[in-house]
């Protein structure tokens, strides 16, 4: 049954001769009422219209259990929760390899915590090292590397307080975020920056929000896409590409991936058709988005996957947003979560793109 499935890549699987103990690594978003959906979208008091993200990054038991029923298609599983005792447990189990999905939960190095285990226990593990993971996560430092290289990024400034934003050259529509957040943390409707005033006010509640500096940059007007991308080397491939449709948001909502539009208004219960996969662009728009997505790719040494945000300026030319080295995988297609649906219009079923990943980690780690 499996052989006929998962035909695409079944034979590098068995490879191996045997199944691999492979430990899954997560993050827990904890119950509030009851619900796992009321703890990533409850206002902070009853009238407030700011919403408590604090474990927007973190997963569902839903999510965490289709990874592991995926990877026990082939593999013995054990479950590795990322908190304090993580590391004695990895020294105890030894597992063959780990499929990291970790987000962790303090620090601009967060993300990194449990490959930095790894690497010093000398376990493989699936996704990118301590240094791209962790370099991902500080929005300005990735924007810094790619405009060394010359990839296309809003200009920008960082600010850690509000003397910072006194004498920036930035031009006004502006947009600002936290600079090391993920899942639309930090990102509103009012993180859209028309003047000197709102500036100061948001940044200064950005500032007591998430104690962390903030990045600010020009707004770019254009279309937004994302590229999910699978693989290693030679064997990197480019899923289809997502365009992210804003139309079909409420009437005065920004057009931008926000809070507010990944988890208030398109829900399971009421899933908006916000996606277009593929992407109904010509062909030169394609190979650019494609392209520069690549290069990213390379230049900050993602492994075995990653989803790379991409946004057009006002002349139509694509610019990087920001790279997810650790995307998010929500199985069920209501949810409207981008890697999954770019596998799938790949013809990748949840339970492939998983294992692809795994493979893909494998192979580099030279298990097969």
């Amino acid at each position: 049954m499996h052989e006929k499935i998962f035909e695409g890549f079944c034979i590098s699987s068995f490879i191996l001769n045997k199944k691999l103990k492979v430990a899954l690594t997560y993050n827990l978003k904890p119950e509030e009422e009851n619900s796992f959906e009321y703890a990533m979208v409850s206002p902070l008091s009853k009238n407030s219209t700011t919403y408590n993200d604090t474990f927007a990054e973190w997963d569902t038991i839903e999510t965490v259990n289709s990874i592991k029923s995926a990877l026990e298609l082939f593999h013995n599983v054990i479950m590795i929760e990322a908190n304090e005792d993580a590391y004695e447990k990895f020294k105890k189990e030894r597992p063959d390899i780990v499929f990291n999905f970790a987000e962790c939960a303090y620090g601009i190095s967060r993300e990194g915590q449990i490959p930095a285990m790894l690497d010093m226990l000398r376990i493989p593990y699936t996704g990118s090292d301590p240094l791209t993971m962790m370099t991902c996560l500080d929005k300005a430092r990735t924007k810094e590397i790619l405009s060394y290289y010359g990839v296309p990024t809003a200009k920008f400034i960082t600010a850690e307080n509000l003397a910072d934003i006194e004498n920036h050259n930035l031009e006004y529509p502006l947009f600002i975020k936290p600079v090391g957040e993920g899942s639309g943390k930090g990102i509103f409707n009012n993180s859209f920056i028309q003047n000197k005033t709102e500036l100061q006010q948001r940044l200064q509640q950005c500032l007591q929000t998430y104690n962390q500096p903030c990045i600010i940059e020009e707004y770019l007007p254009g279309r937004e896409f994302t590229v999910a991308i699978l693989g290693n080397d030679s064997e990197t491939e480019v899923l289809p590409i997502i365009e992210i449709n804003f139309s079909q948001l409420p009437s005065g909502i920004l057009p931008v991936y926000s809070f507010e539009a990944k988890w208030i208004y398109d829900t399971r219960q009421n899933p908006l058709d916000i996606f277009t996969c593929p992407a109904n662009i010509e062909s030169s728009l394609q190979e650019k988005i494609k392209g520069i997505a690549l290069k990213t790719y390379k230049i900050l040494r993602c492994k075995d996957w990653s989803r790379i945000d991409i946004r057009l300026d006002s002349k139509g030319e694509p610019n990087i947003i920001e790279v997810n080295p650790l995307p998010g995988v929500l199985p069920d297609p209501s949810d409207n979560s981008c890697f999954p649906k770019a596998a799938r219009a790949a013809g990748l079923s949840y339970e492939e793109m998983i294992n692809k990943v795994l493979i893909a980690a494998a192979k580099r780690h030279k298990l097969i």
